[in-house]
């Protein structure tokens, strides 16, 4: 009887480190909220009134995971897919697991993943220059993210990549990425490179990003040097950034200054961007602001209103959109709840 309860112990024990080295989590976001899109956009209507899924975070569904493969190295993989909660559809062009889906291998030397993944370019826009962190009305992404193209995700995702990101050094950390076209016979077509180096110790935190994508052509090309940094004082976050842009040959650059006020449950945010044209495109200039305000009702969820407002110059054209939603006018309302699992 002795040996039957040594046996089980044992057996109990080697289970519980073998979970121990394995762990995947399903984790997610749940976000509905009343948009409101006003002004418009040349001879365009705006869509008015709606219900929409994602507008401070994309609403979805996620996996991940890791395993200890011993000697310090690591197994890692992430699949997540963006759900249009107020449809029952999917988001990211109704394709599943099209927001990340990934693996790959970490250790002191740092990580490398293959798959669908973030540029370093929008993680430096969403993490260190935007103080609404690219969702609500008002967001950086409405001017200064290139604008939607047959061949492009907006510079925020990247199909067929391979990443590279250090470990954090003393605050320093820097990451590329090479994403394949995969077009017959033009291997450089549709190729994606991205990078970035940065430093954050806190209450400083200071990143340089590019990001270039060619398409069909030499002259064809998506291209965006980004510098930000934010300084936190504890009663409040500020928030800086410059950008220039070479859209499919629209040449621009971007100022942004922002702020993000925490008092207690109550979190206030706003910013003002400054696009100015440049070369043949001097006088296609626009100016937005936007002001957001999330009321924190526990850990995981949270009520949120805000408004954003583009003042369009020349042939400019931006919208104001959301985290989920390019938007149809050059005003925008939202008022809504989030809650994370």
């Amino acid at each position: 009887m002795k040996k039957v309860h040594v046996a089980l112990a044992l057996a109990s024990v080697l289970a519980g480190a073998a979970h121990a080295q394995s762990a995947v989590d399903v984790y997610g976001v749940l976000d509905m909220g009343f948009v409101r899109d006003t002004g418009r956009i040349g001879a365009t209507p705006t869509a008015g009134n709606q219900l929409s899924s994602g507008v401070q975070s994309g609403t979805r569904l996620g996996f991940k995971g890791t395993e200890d493969l011993g000697g310090g190295l690591k197994g890692l993989f992430v699949l997540e897919t963006g759900i249009a909660a107020d449809s029952g559809g999917f988001n990211q062009g109704n394709t599943a697991f099209a927001r990340q889906s990934f693996v790959g291998l970490q250790s002191d030397l740092g990580t490398v993943t293959l798959g669908r993944q973030y540029t370093s370019h929008f993680l430096t826009l969403n993490q260190v220059a935007d103080p609404f962190a690219s969702g609500l009305a008002g967001n950086a992404q409405n001017l200064m993210l290139p604008p939607v193209t047959a061949e492009g995700d907006r510079a925020i995702r990247m199909n067929n990549a391979v990443k590279y990101v250090s470990p954090i050094r003393a605050g320093f950390s820097g990451e590329i990425a090479y994403g394949f076209g995969e077009i017959a016979g033009n291997g450089d077509a549709s190729r994606v490179i991205t990078g970035s180096v940065g430093y954050d110790m806190k209450p400083v935190a200071v990143r340089l990003s590019h990001f270039r994508k060619r398409n069909n052509t030499d002259t064809d090309t998506v291209s965006s040097t980004l510098l930000a940094a934010n300084m936190d004082f504890g009663l409040a976050k500020l928030y800086a950034a410059i950008a220039d842009n070479d859209w499919l040959g629209a040449e621009s650059r971007d100022y942004l200054v922002g702020t993000t006020v925490p008092y207690g449950e109550h979190y206030f945010i706003a910013s003002y961007i400054r696009k100015d044209g440049r070369g043949a495109d001097a006088a296609n200039n626009a100016d937005q602001w936007g002001l957001g305000y999330i009321h924190k009702l526990s850990k995981r969820t949270n009520l949120y209103a805000a408004y954003g407002q583009i003042n369009n110059d020349g042939l400019a054209a931006y919208r104001v959109g959301n985290n989920s939603a390019n938007g149809t006018g050059d005003k925008a309302f939202n008022l809504g709840v989030r809650h994370l699992f």
